[in-house]
């Protein structure tokens, strides 16, 4: 069955890893996936900046009109709403931050509420400003949900400092996003991060009896959204 998922979070809250992941990982299983960058927010850490990887993968990739073109306003294409009919088995939106950023789901509402299988996950990085705790992300998801006109199905524990991420990080993301859990209701779906600093966050928890209710599923990601200095010295910043 066809499946659907909106990726939404704050600003660097790797949501955006997290969809590049997803969609690598569902084509290297031989599904057809469309990922669409609807991020109007965030000039720089865009989905679309893999758009010659995602395109060598085989996934369609739909990005706001003028992405990377030096255009400082880029706009929502219409080639969105084909992704309600089409033949794709995996779709994916990787959604601006903030609850400016999700605005623009609204206007696909219709659309969504008709779907069987749809989820509305929120990524939490508690390292980052605006969702370093509790009560920062309960008011942020209200807000996203309120423009958005989509209900969260799941929350997501991806605390991270890049490079510089540590199995503590996760710790503490942990207990950020049980609080959150506890007093929205909303399942923990799963915990993300590199397989090393995950695969010690993991045999952490096993060891100490952590609450697997709130670690869910093991989410291992590569780091697409990096710079690396060929494709600096190439393109920029």
């Amino acid at each position: 069955m066809k499946r659907y998922y909106v990726i939404i979070g704050n600003f660097g809250s790797g949501k955006t890893e997290l969809a590049l992941n997803m969609a690598f990982e569902g084509a290297a299983k031989g599904e057809k996936v469309t990922l669409v960058d609807i991020d109007v927010i965030n000039p720089y850490f865009r989905s679309t900046e893999r758009k010659t990887e995602l395109e060598a993968a085989g996934i369609r990739l739909i990005s706001p009109n003028f992405t990377s073109s030096g255009v400082e306003v880029p706009s929502i294409p219409a080639e969105i709403f084909s992704v309600f009919s089409d033949n794709s088995d995996l779709v994916i939106f990787d959604v601006g931050g903030d609850p400016v950023g999700s605005i623009a789901m609204g206007q696909y509402y219709g659309y969504f509420k008709e779907l069987e299988n749809f989820e509305v996950w929120y990524v939490i990085n508690a390292r980052r400003p605006l969702s370093s705790g509790p009560d920062e992300n309960i008011e942020m998801l209200a807000k996203i949900q309120g423009v958005s006109r989509l209900n969260v199905t799941g929350i997501l524990n991806n605390t991270n400092l890049a490079h510089e991420t540590s199995a503590a990080d996760l710790k503490y993301g942990l207990e950020v996003t049980r609080e959150v859990s506890l007093r929205t209701g909303y399942p923990v779906i799963g915990t993300i991060g590199t397989p090393e600093v995950l695969g010690e966050f993991l045999k952490e928890a096993e060891e100490k009896a952590y609450d697997k209710r709130f670690i869910g599923k093991a989410f291992p990601i590569e780091r697409y959204m990096h710079r690396d200095w060929v494709r600096y010295t190439e393109e920029g910043l």
